[in-house]
């Protein structure tokens, strides 16, 4: 059987720095209330898969997905004026 374990260095060598760029991380503040609303919409969901949906339920269902539509607009539109800025 052969001996894998002097190849690992080479397979893996060293990992560079892989923090995340400042480029990255303005991206993902534009995208945090997406986030948030996408999670609160899950949130949401998990809580009537185990019973049958009531008023309050379905309220709060339609309540993030349009949080959620109104999020992914907010994005849409923030990517559109700094496409068009940059343009």
């Amino acid at each position: 059987m052969k001996n894998i374990a002097a190849l690992q260095k080479v397979v893996t060598g060293t990992l560079p720095d892989i923090e995340p760029t400042p480029a990255e991380l303005d991206a993902i503040d534009i995208e945090m209330p997406l986030i948030l609303a996408e999670v609160e919409l899950l949130d949401a969901q998990i809580i009537t898969l185990d019973r049958t949906p009531n008023e309050l339920d379905t309220r709060r269902i339609r309540r993030a997905r349009r949080k959620v539509l109104a999020a992914r607009r907010a994005v849409g539109n923030q990517h559109a004026r700094t496409a068009g800025g940059a343009a």
